[in-house]
């Protein structure tokens, strides 16, 4: 069991670290073990090396990407909030096994996170990003209707 403000604390340190664009940082968040589980991906991770793949994805897709937490709820050993996303896609996006070119748009979009600890890094990482929205925003879907 973690205190809040550790908890806070090491969610801060993630948050920061995507903010500042420092995979290293991030990577430094997390347990041995962990498992990151995020709905634009394919399959689990579970390796350092995939997590580095995925974070530098979107930084070259959205180089000045920047996340704020809108809420956040802190439980005995797991975080969960609230993200608002915000970037221009001026780079290729790597998503789900399909890389599409930059569109130029600037996205601002909704996502949610929740996080597990274990002895205070992150074992377990779960993120749901609006990816719909987002290409909505990028103009790569449309409606239905």
């Amino acid at each position: 069991m973690s205190t809040r403000e550790e908890l806070l604390r090491l969610d801060d340190e993630g948050t920061g670290a995507w903010n500042r664009h420092d995979v290293d940082g991030f990577l430094a968040t997390l347990a041995e073990d962990f498992e990151w589980v995020d709905d634009a991906e394919p399959a689990p991770i579970h390796s350092r090396e995939e997590a580095r793949r995925a974070m530098e994805a979107w930084f070259t897709a959205f180089p000045d990407m920047h996340i704020d937490v809108q809420n956040r709820i802190v439980g005995e050993d797991a975080v969960a909030g609230e993200v608002r996303f915000t970037g221009t896609n001026s780079g290729p996006l790597a998503l789900g096994g399909t890389t599409i070119p930059a569109t130029g748009r600037r996205v601002d979009a909704a996502g949610t996170y929740f996080v597990r600890t274990r002895d205070g890094k992150v074992s377990e990482f779960h993120t749901h990003p609006d990816t719909f929205g987002m290409m909505m925003q990028l103009g790569l879907a449309g409606a239905a209707g």
